[in-house]
């Protein structure tokens, strides 16, 4: 990095510039340094800026400086005094590191072989140390405690630690990775709260998800706060991340909502070992700096721990700059390089670019010089980094500290590209590793078998193991924990669903418009209303959720200070910093994040919130399907709602807008449970009973995530039916319109807004070729797979037992003819339950890509209306003899089935 490159730094910033008066510029910079001699640098940065913002009110062209020379941010006199003790601490940090490292270790015995990561821990535990120590509050605390995003590899150092606490064991410690085979002393490779709910409260390993989410959770706190539901003022959140991580979109592209909201209770501590998972992070360039401007360009406060306290003399020496310009030139691949070289090594290669930086270490020994330690190992610059960032205010913050990947654990390690990928030690790095850590474990005891290193537990009665458990009770508690205390809250009444049950009368209206309707009455429930959290990306408007924003308002911490273009309008957008509904923008990930947030707030905060998230179906799980996953392992409660869903209804929008597939991602997730109704009433009958498990006290699974696909289409809603199947609605299938005359039997299923299509079908079916066929609503394809699938297990497991009967053939026993599914989906929806049906099987399907057009044009192409529907009973009917073999071609003549422009199921119109 030549030094024309570094006019973005400060010690560039007069290149290219002609100095007319260089002894009047000394004269300047003399009284500058005479200011921080006498005053500090705590007087001589006010003083500075000062300065900068007189020059630019007065036209004077200053740079912006978006990124600071390569040295720690807090200048050592404005270093507060370490409060604890160091040595003691230092010990059982030791004993922290060995018992890590031995643990994956022991897990790569040939006959286990699981694995984990020995180096990844090693980098950061002084890191995670001085907070344990000093910082990171436990639930127990008066303010409620921290939340704390630990860096997923790193997990061998929370389990080791959390063994010398007392609150492991030694046999959970040999059952890492290993949580069935050694159950139920089992524990998972990283944070995955849904493996050990006891201990983790949030799944970080999926990179970029874990930045993002804790973006959203330190904003979910300050609208709990803002809203009265609890105060969360003394509650921060404090994210560790890696350097390579920060290459994620996702650990990048949200950093804008924590600036403008204001979240000084978020700090990220990123662990910049300049190594990701296969070599550098930048080898030809600085990750520190550039992610210095980044942050800073976002608006963020900037913290750097570059260099240990051991470089403090060598700096106050360099009165020349050139360490510093060493330092600011010398590339991230280099120094990975130095650290897996010698001191030596360093002192020809980095110390000896100039003779006066070879002169500043000329009476150091290369011992010394290999113990220059880097910013993330030292405690005294940690402690004061995190400090300075709880002090910070009206902004969150960034530390960037510099460490070593591997540190530690000897050469074979440190720095090494493939250090990442190495699991387990040689009886020389173990002995090597044993003496820098001064582990009282003889030669003989780790001779004896290579991969039975011991443990090492100094007793609960040491000073170490008692200084360490004193320091965690002040603080409040041990972290990471996950308490369990569920607080019972009321559920809504029948009231609140009444609306739904009436139908439309008159008028159509979508599923979209029917499932808005019941969300407000739900928002209007005493002592229950108050915990809903609607959040909705940039489309309140396409899913008529307008209506909301003059009484709900939308949350935002710094209210409305401008003046309403819309604000004479009856639905004028209105924010508030009481606001009730999270509006993210256009931003599908981060609506998810705030889902997670929302619906995870039980654990976290001890309220239980009640998330919907209300989203353009096309844009859910295709689009956010990794982060569905990590809500999952979160163990989050609450409801998705793909609006605007299906391939054909939203009329006119073309491919990209097309759902044709949504739910089948979804059934990948277990936790997701989902939906497709055709009427109000079934979601009235679908929310009711989401809330009873989500957040009753009945012995189930609560933590479930209820996803409802919704519709933009306008349609006639009934009212309830009489003694309506309230249980097929819920599991998944019911009669809806049994057949009213007599003649060859069929099944008619179809889901959401294909019902309709099949009622028409069975009215065309019954006057036109005499053919009887029921309808079936389909509220579910994924529930009645799940269930007929578990039955199949039950029966394989339990030979002797009787088998159980899916649900999906209970309902459909008795109900002969051939089965002919459709749904605005692809027909591998249907396709779910076919093999649990024994009738002969149809599925209609909206296959391939969308494309713009009506909607009745798009489902007769597609195939999936009601004469497709009608025509498919008559083949199978025909096949089986039960009607006129030329029945089916009569009717593909009749109704122009192969023409798009025939097409009559669906009606224009409708926005949401």
């Amino acid at each position: 990095m030549s030094s024309s490159s570094n006019h973005h730094i400060l010690s560039g910033l007069t290149n290219n510039l002609e100095d007319a008066n260089s002894e009047e510029t000394q004269e300047w910079i003399e009284s500058f340094k005479g200011l921080i001699e006498t005053q500090g640098t705590e007087r001589a940065q006010y003083i500075m800026r000062a300065m900068l913002q007189y020059a630019g009110a007065h036209s004077v062209g200053v740079p912006m400086v978006t990124t600071s020379d390569y040295v720690n941010t807090i200048p050592v006199d404005q270093e507060p005094e370490f409060p604890g003790d160091e040595e003691i601490e230092r010990r059982y940090r030791a004993f922290i590191r060995w018992n890590a490292a031995v643990m994956v270790h022991r897990a790569q015995r040939p006959e286990i072989g699981v694995g984990g990561h020995i180096s990844s821990y090693a980098g950061v535990a002084t890191l995670y140390e001085v907070g344990l120590n000093h910082f990171f509050r436990g639930p127990e605390h008066p303010g409620g405690g921290d939340q704390i995003f630990w860096q997923g590899h790193s997990s061998p150092g929370n389990y080791a630690r959390a063994y010398l606490e007392g609150r492991l064991t030694e046999e959970q410690l040999d059952a890492f990775r290993q949580e069935k085979t050694k159950a139920p002393e089992g524990l998972p490779s990283y944070p995955h709260p849904r493996c050990l709910p006891d201990f983790w409260q949030f799944p970080t390993v999926s990179m970029g998800i874990g930045p993002m989410n804790a973006i959203y959770q330190a904003q979910f706190n300050r609208y709990l706060h803002n809203r009265g539901i609890k105060d969360t003022s003394d509650q921060h959140v404090w994210a560790f991340l890696g350097d390579g991580e920060m290459d994620e979109p996702e650990s990048r592209g949200l950093l804008q909502l924590a600036a403008n909201d204001k979240l000084d209770n978020l700090t990220f501590v990123v662990n910049c070992n300049l190594q990701r998972l296969d070599g550098p992070v930048r080898g030809n360039g600085k990750i520190i700096q550039e992610l210095e401007a980044f942050f800073r360009g976002a608006g963020w406060n900037v913290i750097k721990v570059v260099w240990g306290r051991e470089w403090d003399s060598l700096l106050e020496k360099d009165k020349t700059g050139d360490l510093v310009r060493i330092m600011n030139e010398t590339l991230d691949g280099d120094y990975q390089t130095y650290k897996a070289e010698s001191g030596g090594f360093v002192r020809d290669h980095f110390f000896g670019k100039s003779p006066e930086t070879k002169e500043l270490v000329a009476d150091l020994s290369d011992d010394e010089i290999w113990n220059l330690k880097r910013g993330a190992h030292d405690y005294n610059k940690v402690y004061a980094a995190y400090k300075a960032a709880l002090e910070h205010k009206g902004q969150p913050t960034v530390i960037l500290a510099q460490a070593i990947k591997g540190y530690g654990l000897g050469s074979h390690f440190e720095a090494r590209n493939a250090t990442h990928q190495m699991k387990k030690l040689t009886l020389d790095d173990l002995k090597a590793f044993r003496d820098r850590m001064r582990i009282p474990i003889s030669d003989e005891e780790l001779e004896k078998d290579l991969y039975g290193a011991p443990y090492y537990h100094p007793g609960a009665d040491s000073p170490e193991i008692k200084y360490m458990l004193e320091r965690r009770k002040e603080l409040g508690g041990f972290t990471p924990d996950r308490p369990h205390e569920q607080k019972e809250i009321t559920l809504p009444s029948d009231k609140a669903f009444k609306s739904a049950k009436k139908g439309s009368g008159k008028q159509l209206a979508a599923t979209t418009m029917a499932f808005v309707r019941i969300l407000k009455d739900l928002m209007r429930e005493k002592d229950f209303g108050q915990r809903i959290v609607p959040i909705v990306p940039d489309e309140a408007r396409t899913f008529g959720m307008d209506s909301f924003f003059p009484t709900s308002k939308i949350y935002n911490p710094n209210g409305q200070n401008y003046l309403s273009v819309d604000r004479e309008l009856m639905l004028a957008y209105k924010e508030s910093e009481q606001g009730v509904i999270l509006h993210p923008g256009i931003n599908e990930d981060g609506a998810v994040a705030a889902f997670t947030a929302a619906g995870t707030s039980y654990a976290t905060q001890g309220e239980p919130m009640i998330p919907f998230y209300v989203f353009y179906s096309m844009f859910g799980f295709q689009r956010t399907g990794d982060v569905f996953w990590a809500a999952a392992d979160q163990l989050a409660r609450g409801f998705i709602i793909g609006a605007t869903a299906g391939r054909t209804t939203l009329a006119g929008e073309g491919l990209q807008h097309m759902d044709g597939h949504s739910p089948l991602l979804a059934a990948t997730n277990p936790a997701v449970i989902h939906y497709d109704p055709a009427y109000g009433y079934e979601i009235a009958h679908i929310i009711k009973r989401g809330i009873e498990q989500m957040y009753g006290t009945a012995d189930e699974d609560h933590n479930v995530m209820y996803y409802l696909t919704v519709y933009n289409e306008p349609i006639h809603q009934p009212a309830e039916p009489e003694n309506v199947d309230v249980e097929g609605i819920v599991k998944g299938i019911y009669l809806l319109k049994p057949a009213e005359n007599e003649g060859p039997r069929a099944q008619l299923l179809a889901s959401g807004v294909g019902v309709p299509w099949a009622i028409e079908a069975q009215k065309i079916l019954a006057e036109d070729w005499g053919v009887s066929a029921d309808v079936w609503s389909v509220t579910s394809w994924i529930n009645l797979r799940r269930d007929a699938q578990a039955a199949e297990e039950e029966a394989f497991l339990n030979p002797n037992e009787g088998a159980r009967t899916p649900y999906v053939a209970q309902a459909l026993a008795g109900a002969t003819g051939p089965v002919v599914a459709t749904s605005d989906f692809a027909s591998d929806l249907p396709d779910m339950i076919r093999q649990y049906v024994p009738n002969d099987w149809a599925s209609l399907g909206a296959d391939g890509f969308g494309f713009s057009d009506t909607r009745a044009g798009a489902r007769r192409f597609f195939n999936i209306d009601a004469h497709s529907m009608v025509v498919r009973t008559l083949e199978m009917l025909a096949k089986r003899g039960e009607v006129d073999w030329s029945a089916p071609a009569q009717a593909i003549d009749k109704y122009d089935l192969l023409n798009p422009n025939a097409g009559t199921s669906g009606n224009a119109g409708g926005e949401a």
